[in-house]
């Protein structure tokens, strides 16, 4: 537990760096006139994936906890440098240090990597199940992640309530549970974050199945299963999943699909042709 003295230094700094940014400078419209300099709090909570309150909460020195995934997300949206970063860290009581790997936006090593697996489709997953690389087979398969706006280009939050997906995917109902129990199964030593705790509730707002199975509480680990698609343009195409852990990309996951039958493989250049 941190002493106030403590908590109203963590506020005091987050509020420093949130007053030096511009909203050009992370991609806001600037809009109507602004009564004070820097970004709104709203602003930064919403690209750091917190709530308004919660962040209001931290900055004002309240007696609440940030992990050291939200606040890696703030180290990054509000463009800390190596040494505020730590600072970040030493005012909020924990290491910055981390499991090694590279921390932000995949390599361009690897965005080559992923590529290069085509006509096999791939893709890579961060930490909260963002599809955050792709190749054109992936797309071709699933459609363009590229179409969604970031936020929504959640694997969990597409499988659940892209319409698309039910159709796409046999046996939709049974995949969709067993995704959900992986993704219980993966974020379980992060309960009481508030990033996935949003995001949980989003969609429990949004998929009633999700909120039923939810509750359900399913846990399963990840294994190479087989999912069959059936694709409106080539047919039936019959995968089996690999993953592979992106060892210099922290928290990331990389799946490649390998056709299981000869009839699937066959296809995979019309799938990439027509991506």
């Amino acid at each position: 537990m941190l002493v106030p003295s403590r908590r109203r230094a963590l506020g005091d700094f987050l509020r420093s760096r949130r007053n030096r940014l511009t909203p050009a400078q992370v991609g806001i419209a600037p809009g109507g006139r602004r009564r004070a300099p820097g970004l709104r709090r709203e602003e930064i909570a919403q690209l750091a994936g917190v709530s308004v309150t919660w962040y209001t909460w931290l900055e004002q020195g309240r007696d609440i906890t940030a992990s050291h995934q939200v606040l890696e997300s703030l180290a990054r949206e509000l463009q800390l440098s190596a040494a505020e970063r730590r600072h970040l860290f030493s005012l909020a009581g924990t290491s910055a240090d981390a499991p090694s790997g590279h921390q932000g936006p995949p390599t361009p090593a690897l965005h080559a990597m992923i590529e290069s697996l085509d006509p096999n489709p791939a893709y890579l997953l961060d930490a909260e199940w963002n599809l955050v690389a792709w190749n054109r087979a992936e797309a071709g398969l699933i459609g363009d992640p590229a179409k969604y706006p970031v936020p929504e280009r959640n694997l969990l939050r597409l499988v659940f309530t892209e319409p698309r997906m039910r159709t796409l995917l046999r046996d939709w109902s049974g995949q969709a549970r067993n995704l959900l129990a992986q993704y219980r199964a993966d974020i379980a030593t992060r309960i009481g974050d508030p990033v996935v705790a949003e995001f949980v509730a989003a969609l429990r707002r949004d998929s009633t199945d999700f909120t039923m199975w939810w509750e359900d509480q399913p846990v399963a680990e990840f294994t190479s299963n087989r999912r069959v698609f059936d694709h409106p343009e080539v047919g039936e195409l019959t995968f089996d999943y690999v993953k592979l852990a992106a060892m210099d990309q922290r928290g990331h996951k990389l799946f490649v699909c390998m056709p299981a039958d000869a009839a699937t493989a066959a296809k995979l250049p019309t799938l990439v042709s027509n991506c």
